[in-house]
């Protein structure tokens, strides 16, 4: 397995209760995450949702998808949300959010390893490709997320 360390910065002229709503409702990313072709709820969680896993198909910038389940495994209200993911990708995702004034800043931490064969035997040459791809998946959310907040404010 390939291991990928990714860290995305996303800032919002939006309240950190409208941002964290929208990111936590993963339900929802297809409607305005352009990659995301799919949330599929294939396990419930407790009552605060732990536990649950979601199965999410990704389309990409690059002409391949990419599927996994991802299981909430902690949830801090308005600061932390972490999912641990397993299938084509395998790892952990971390959401942190930060209210500082009027603006909202969230930062993404995605650590995980590919699990698709031919991934894995491109990795030493297709690293820079596969960064730039998840790049591009991460600006067309944060692009997605503002039109949302903008329509909701």
């Amino acid at each position: 397995m390939s291991q990928y360390s990714f860290v995305t910065h996303w800032t919002f002229n939006a309240p950190l209760a409208n941002v964290w709503d929208v990111i936590r409702d993963m339900d929802n990313w297809p409607s305005w995450w352009k990659y995301v072709e799919s949330v599929e709820l294939i396990r419930n969680g407790d009552p605060n949702d732990l536990g649950s896993i979601r199965r999410i198909v990704w389309n990409t910038a690059l002409p391949y998808k990419l599927a996994f389940d991802s299981e909430l495994v902690s949830v801090t209200q308005h600061q932390r949300i972490e999912g641990k993911a397993i299938g084509e990708l395998t790892g952990l995702g971390v959401w942190v959010f930060e209210s500082n004034g009027d603006t909202t800043n969230v930062r993404y931490d995605w650590k995980v390893s590919t699990t698709k064969k031919w991934m894995n035997f491109f990795a030493p040459v297709a690293r820079p490709l596969f960064k730039w791809n998840h790049d591009k998946v991460m600006e067309a959310g944060h692009e997605g997320l503002k039109k949302q907040l903008a329509n909701t404010l």
